[in-house]
């Protein structure tokens, strides 16, 4: 089985000699430096912006559903920025054709030959603006870059850069002229997340900060390189999960499927996202081990796009993320992390906090 938005060369294991070596509690502190750098440029979303980056530190890809203007293109590129990664936009419209994304064989006059041309895909992190504007055709030659991490174009391939991400964002409202993604590669995004409009505050917040620049553009200074984050996706294969933990990822997926408001529930992959999202979550808030909490935070983010709710319950307002929440309030929490550092007799992860991560930072609540 494949992982979810995984490319199959994502980093593991032991790194090889050159290679930079970071421990977890230095990509923590990455994080935190990340975190900080793109909160410069969009106000008031610390919540949303920790999924995006737990994403992105577990190998996947992100969807960023929801209203236009609410700085989804301006979280992808000052992530990238702040990740020191290649940067690249493709407005998804009806015309666009495959090779528009991937590139194309183009003749070369000067060799008489024919001479790849790479298209846009080929870069650190690539923006998907309105994925759902363009026809199956040519969303389907995004998805084997997300999937495989290759392009291939008349029958060859090319490897694409590592690492690779690909944010997309879809406006979940305005449907005239839009193809809406299938299921199946809905679910090779590991998360799809929600901004939420602003409290009023941060609104002002953002028009101040808007009159204090005098100019529209604006950029974020790097934390680390390609190189940095690839080894803080290699520290992140070390952090500690429990056994119970990872049980209860399997059942919140299975859940899913026997939930009576559900046709289409949650795959093995959804608990595998769901479980590698937490993972990289952990780290992020300062930890070395995953606690149930984790998987809470994730889990509307991380499952809500893969459940497919029985059509005639759409006018009860049944989504995907309403069944993830009842799911959490009725699938037991594990009381222990055995073996989790700093974990007394009575354990962690007894909270029962249910979907409040999510819900707390506005996310997950697109249909």
């Amino acid at each position: 089985m494949t992982d979810p938005g995984l490319h199959p060369t994502a980093p593991s294991g032991r790194p090889d000699a050159g290679e930079r070596e970071l421990q977890v509690a230095e990509v923590s502190t990455l994080s935190r430096e990340v975190l900080d750098r793109v909160s410069e440029a969009v106000v008031g979303k610390t919540g949303a912006l920790e999924l995006v980056l737990a994403g992105i530190l577990a190998g996947g890809h992100v969807l960023l559903e929801d209203f236009p203007g609410l700085a989804k293109t301006l979280a992808a590129r000052s992530f990238a920025q702040a990740l020191g990664l290649e940067f690249r936009r493709v407005q998804f419209t009806p015309d666009l054709l495959p090779s528009d994304v991937t590139g194309g064989f183009v003749y070369d006059q000067k060799e008489s030959e024919f001479a790849f041309r790479p298209g846009p895909i080929f870069t650190g992190l690539l923006l998907a603006d309105e994925i759902n504007r363009t026809p199956p055709k040519t969303q389907a030659a995004l998805l084997e870059s997300m999937q495989e991490h290759q392009v291939t174009v008349e029958g060859q391939t090319f490897p694409l850069p590592n690492p690779f991400h690909v944010l997309a964002t879809a406006n979940p409202v305005e449907y005239e002229g839009t193809y809406p993604l299938p299921e199946a590669q809905l679910d090779r995004f590991m998360l799809r997340i929600g901004f939420g409009y602003p409290s009023a505050e941060e609104e002002w917040e953002v028009l101040r900060r808007r009159m204090s620049r005098r100019q529209e553009d604006q950029t974020v200074e790097a934390v680390t390189d390609a190189a940095g984050l690839l080894a803080a996706q290699r520290a992140i294969e070390t952090v500690t999960v429990d056994d119970t933990v990872g049980q209860y990822c399997v059942d919140l997926a299975a859940a899913t499927r026997r939930d009576s408001q559900v046709l289409v529930g949650a795959s093995p992959r959804g608990s595998l996202a769901l479980l590698l999202t937490a993972r990289s979550y952990a780290v992020i808030q300062g930890r070395d081990y995953v606690v149930p909490e984790d998987v809470k935070a994730v889990a509307v983010p991380a499952l809500a796009h893969r459940i497919t709710v029985r059509p005639e319950l759409w006018l009860h307002e049944v989504s995907g993320a309403t069944v993830v929440r009842a799911v959490l309030g009725s699938v037991p929490t594990p009381p222990t992390v055995v073996g989790a550092p700093g974990a007394g007799a009575s354990g962690v992860g007894a909270s029962g906090v249910g979907a409040s991560g999510p819900d707390a930072s506005g996310v997950g609540a697109s249909r």
